[in-house]
């Protein structure tokens, strides 16, 4: 039982190292200054393993990163998508706001398979002047039997 776990969980690494191909492990030497844009961020709410393609379900954690040290920004809307790319619910009645340096987050339980594979949030912000843009992405993690998996899935400014 043992051996079966390692394939699995070196199946998933090997499965996630071809599907994010652009993946870094060091910080990006470009910063980007804007007054608002529209994010889309991929979200795994589960990865398939073995020839069966058994899903393996994941949590996720959609992380809002104000990286300009003297401006806040808006968060005007968050909506999650499934794989159909019709909303499955939006997370904000009113702006929120996010102060210099500050963070805030949006959780999908592992149970939660709405998004389904190809899940994904469109998240808006906007400022009143140009600002560092925030870092915005996804966090999954997932643990079954043992075994667990994490990775980060960066956002993709579609629109300033």
């Amino acid at each position: 039982m043992r051996n079966r776990g390692a394939f699995l969980s070196i199946t998933l690494a090997v499965m996630l190292c071809l599907a994010v191909p652009k993946l870094s492990w060091s910080a990006s030497p470009e910063f980007r200054l804007s007054k608002g844009q529209t994010v889309y961020v991929p979200v795994y709410s589960n990865v398939f393993s073995g020839p069966k393609k058994i899903p393996f379900q994941l949590a996720a954690t959609l992380s809002i990163r104000n990286t300009d040290m003297a401006a806040s920004f808006r968060v005007t809307s968050i909506t999650y998508y499934d794989t159909d790319g019709k909303p499955v619910r939006r997370y904000l009645e009113k702006p929120l706001v996010v102060g210099p340096l500050a963070s805030t987050s949006v959780h999908i339980e592992e149970k939660d398979v709405s998004g389904g594979f190809g899940a994904n949030f469109i998240v808006r912000w906007e400022a009143d002047r140009v600002i560092n843009a925030p870092i915005i992405e996804c966090v999954m993690i997932g643990a079954t039997s043992g075994q667990g998996i994490s990775f980060v899935s960066p956002g993709q400014v579609i629109r300033e």
